[in-house]
């Protein structure tokens, strides 16, 4: 949840994640072509790279088999689209939000507060095209672009 919300991710890009993506010194993810756009790399926090690191050592403890996925069922299983976006719903309501949570709620909202640190007074008088600004960001941001 923390890596949806702090990244823009998409659901299909976070399920598609495998452990080997993450370069966790550096505070970065491996994003593999989805939907049009190239392979990217994209910069993540310290409280992403905080709860990936407690949620491997959970998933070694569950998990006795190699699993190249990042996150996966008990059974070891990659998780699928559907299986994130009820774990989400459930967290959320166990949080005791009124609202239908889903991960691209969290790609808005992550979108909204970039944004608003960009200085935009009122999101809601701002158009967001969130494929725009994804590829400005890919683009705009150093740590975002491939290293050669």
């Amino acid at each position: 949840m923390e890596l949806l919300y702090s990244s823009g991710l998409r659901l299909a890009e976070i399920a598609s994640l495998d452990r080997a993506d993450l370069d966790l010194c550096n505070g970065l993810v491996d994003i593999k072509k989805s939907k049009g756009s190239k392979q990217r790399l994209v910069p993540v926090g310290r409280k992403v790279c905080d709860a990936i690191q407690a949620w491997l050592k959970a998933r070694n403890l569950l998990l006795k088999l190699e699993q190249a996925a990042l996150f996966t069922s008990q059974r070891g299983q990659r998780l699928s689209h559907r299986a994130i976006q009820q774990r989400l719903a459930h967290w959320a309501k166990k949080q005791g939000l009124d609202q239908h949570v889903y991960p691209h709620r969290l790609r808005h909202a992550f979108a909204s507060h970039l944004l608003e640190s960009l200085g935009h007074a009122n999101i809601s008088t701002t158009h967001l095209d969130f494929q725009h600004l994804a590829e400005v960001y890919d683009q705009a941001h150093p740590r975002a672009r491939r290293k050669r």
